[in-house]
């Protein structure tokens, strides 16, 4: 045989053992023989599988060999364990700002990554239809440009849309292009946000993903690198509520005992709980305050309330007025 038929035996098997293969499947060597014969038209024997065993073994791959009444090759550790693909797939199915039929295309490359009986679990396991997703994959290379424009150091133009009442897709601004400095891509609330330094105004900002338009990587550096020098993804996270801008400040909340895996879920296990008496606690945390923060805590309902700043207690008392006021019996 070739020196290329005997390289591309050696690979065939390593498909063979990746595809086939695991602790409940195993082939033994007149088994393989047998696949590289009828599926691939070569032919060879069982002492020389017992060699490709050996190379693929020193390549890397965690070939297993079973003795005794049936023995037989297997392929034990690999990279993802099933439980882990699972997670990975769901995390595909449940993302709406992910396409389904991208969504179809990446589960399918999942699949690959397991022998064919795994991958025929996930398969079943996979409810794409009737789930909120995303209509375009403009998303993909918007995310493409700004990882780049980051490693190059570049600012990005883009311009940024809205639907309409309509249901139409339209251009803020007129259609004017923002142009900012990209630092950071999070998800948050089911999408994918754009943290960006806006030099205009000397703030930080963020924009959704799949928002933003005939995005394009200028030539001009990034800027806002102070401001960023210290920036904390995770916290800033935290105190953004639904990814809405707001004015930041530190709210003191008095809340019943059962809400202490509400905050510390929402504001992270470093949060301080200091118990006020055996059925509540208080907490202080810095939040971007902001209808968004208010309906989140409407949503906990009474078991939670803003002691301090007196203003940010003003703010939700009027937001609460409001949202009763449409509620009002007309005269």
């Amino acid at each position: 045989m070739a020196a290329l038929d005997q390289k591309i035996r050696t690979l065939y098997l390593m498909d063979i053992m990746l595809e086939r293969t695991d602790d409940t499947h195993m082939l033994n060597a007149s088994q393989l023989c047998e696949i590289l014969e009828q599926e691939y038209s070569i032919s060879t024997d069982r002492r020389t599988i017992y060699a490709e065993m050996e190379i693929l073994t020193r390549y890397g791959l965690d070939v297993q060999q079973k003795k005794g009444k049936n023995p037989g090759y297997y392929i034990g550790a690999r990279e993802f364990e099933l439980p882990e693909l699972k997670l990975l797939v769901d995390a595909v199915q449940s993302s709406k700002f992910i396409t389904e039929s991208k969504s179809r295309e990446l589960i399918k490359k999942l699949e690959k990554l397991c022998c064919r009986t795994d991958a025929a679990i996930l398969a079943k396991q996979v409810f794409i239809v009737n789930r909120l997703k995303a209509e375009n994959e403009t998303i993909y290379y918007n995310v493409d440009y700004v990882h780049n424009a980051i490693y190059e150091n570049r600012e990005i133009s883009f311009q940024y849309a809205e639907w309409t009442m309509q249901k139409k897709f339209q251009l803020r601004k007129d259609g004017a292009r923002y142009v900012v400095s990209p630092w950071a891509l999070t998800w948050d609330d089911e999408n994918y946000y754009l943290v960006a330094y806006d030099d205009t105004v000397g703030q930080i900002r963020h924009y959704r993903v799949d928002k933003m338009q005939r995005t394009q990587i200028l030539e001009t550096e990034r800027k806002g690198e102070e401001t960023f020098r210290n920036f904390d993804l995770a916290e800033f996270a935290k105190k953004t509520f639904g990814m809405y801008g707001g004015h930041d400040e530190t709210v003191t909340l008095v809340c019943g005992k059962h809400l202490a895996g509400t905050m510390i879920d929402r504001f992270g296990h470093d949060v301080w709980l200091v118990p006020v008496d055996e059925e509540h606690f208080r907490i202080r945390v810095l939040v971007s305050v902001s209808p968004q923060f208010f309906g989140w805590l409407t949503g906990i309902g009474p078991g939670a309330r803003i002691e301090r700043p007196k203003s940010v207690r003003e703010e939700y008392q009027k937001y609460l007025r409001e949202v009763l006021g449409n509620y009002e019996e007309s005269p």
